[in-house]
């Protein structure tokens, strides 16, 4: 088995658990997503950034709120933190 199908399982099975995780986990790499992209200026790239991350941020928080299933919660999660890792990468080489 792959690591993402034993977390798709595992997630699955401890739902809400894993939910109120991910919320605190998302909204606070995104919040520092925010931060390091207004922190170098306040151009249009930089709340391009700050958009992309309230999308997907609220877009996982939307999902758990609504009760969707588990499985796009997690990926959304993972698309979640992927995304906003990336800005604050890319925030942090310059």
């Amino acid at each position: 088995m792959t690591l993402y199908t034993k977390m798709k399982i595992d997630f699955s099975e401890n739902v809400i658990g894993y939910s109120s995780i991910g919320i605190i986990a998302s909204t606070g790499i995104g919040s520092i997503a925010v931060v390091t992209s207004l922190m170098h200026g306040n151009g249009f790239l930089h709340k391009f950034m700050v958009v992309i991350t309230v999308i997907v941020c609220n877009t996982h928080n939307a999902a758990i709120l609504t009760i969707q299933k588990p499985k796009l919660i997690l990926d959304l999660l993972l698309l979640s933190v992927v995304v906003n890792s990336l800005i604050i990468i890319v925030n942090g080489l310059y």
